[in-house]
């Protein structure tokens, strides 16, 4: 799916929305597909392709084009390797159905979310069509069983009274940057995407010392930048936590469930965590594409291990 996840509180889906702009896609290339993937990993886009392959008899490829979520089209392993996004196929519940063949993902980006503001700000997306050969060249493998583990993980933490969070940070290898309560929330929507930013303030009885006061998350569709404050203003290089590329989850402090963006609300008690990006997107072009320049914040990117100096959950 393409547009900002609080449309779809309120506009629900069709259930053959994805199976139209899959077989719209088919028609585009004139030949069938053989097997589908998620583009990426994270939230309801990682199930996507696992509705449509058992729609069409077809098995699903364990990997993804990000090892996580970012909110634009271009943000991807395959634009990074300059593999081509065209076709692209969009279809909303109406029926209505787009193909595009844009130069590259960039180009893709910028068609695409026009067309979904006028699907009515969300839409399913089929791109990025490629032989198996390219596919096992610049996919990150792995990643749905990675996913899997981590549900497992939370399941069996909460089954047997352990800490949820811990257990996801054993996986992911991250680190705990604050454990407190949303105590405010700004947040719009337009232009296809969900933006703004959340402060979350530390309990007393909660975390550690060493964890700051209050912590101001900024977010496009999916959480990208994490720093000390609780202003936007208060971003510099010294108070910043954690940034994009690398990877930022905000769990429900008592059971680990993640609550994304369109589920922020006042007075929830979480825990926010960092963990590291595939090493593609530590690359020059990997950081120019998704980097935190890339949307406009005034930091230079730094791992999340040069940030915590190694300091781990």
């Amino acid at each position: 799916m393409i547009g900002a996840p609080t449309v779809s509180i309120e506009k629900i889906n069709s259930e053959s929305q994805m199976l139209v702009a899959f077989e719209a896609m088919e028609q585009a290339l004139g030949e069938e597909i053989q097997a589908t993937f998620p583009i990426e990993v994270g939230g309801f886009n990682s199930l996507i392709p696992i509705l449509v392959a058992a729609q069409k008899g077809i098995p699903v490829v364990d990997c993804d084009a990000m090892g996580r979520a970012f909110p634009e089209s271009q943000m991807v392993t395959f634009y990074l390797d300059g593999l081509p996004s065209a076709p692209n196929t969009l279809a909303d519940e109406k029926g209505n159905v787009v193909t595009l063949h844009p130069l590259d993902g960039v180009w893709s980006e910028r068609f695409a979310r026009p067309i979904t503001e006028e699907m009515g700000g969300s839409a399913a997306m089929c791109d990025y069509p490629m032989k198996g050969h390219n596919l096992k060249r610049s996919a990150l493998g792995g990643t749905l069983t990675e996913a899997m583990k981590i549900g497992q993980a939370i399941r069996n933490a909460n089954k047997n009274g352990e800490n949820a969070v811990d257990a996801v940070l054993e996986i992911v290898g991250g680190t705990r940057l604050v454990s407190g309560k949303i105590v405010d929330i700004e947040r719009t929507t337009a232009g296809g995407f969900v933006t703004g930013g959340v402060i979350i303030e530390k309990l007393n009885k909660a975390g550690t010392e060493a964890q700051p006061k209050d912590v101001y998350v900024h977010f496009q569709n999916e959480l990208l930048l994490a720093h000390k404050g609780r202003k936007a203003e208060d971003l510099s290089e010294e108070s910043l936590l954690a940034t994009t590329p690398d990877l930022i989850s905000i769990l429900d402090h008592e059971t680990g469930q993640p609550v994304t963006t369109e589920q922020l609300r006042y007075g929830q008690r979480v825990d926010l965590i960092a963990y590291p990006c595939d090493p593609k997107w530590r690359t020059e072009k990997g950081i120019e594409v998704a980097g935190p320049n890339y949307f406009g914040y005034d930091v230079d990117y730094k791992t999340i291990e040069q940030l915590t100096e190694g300091e781990s959950a």
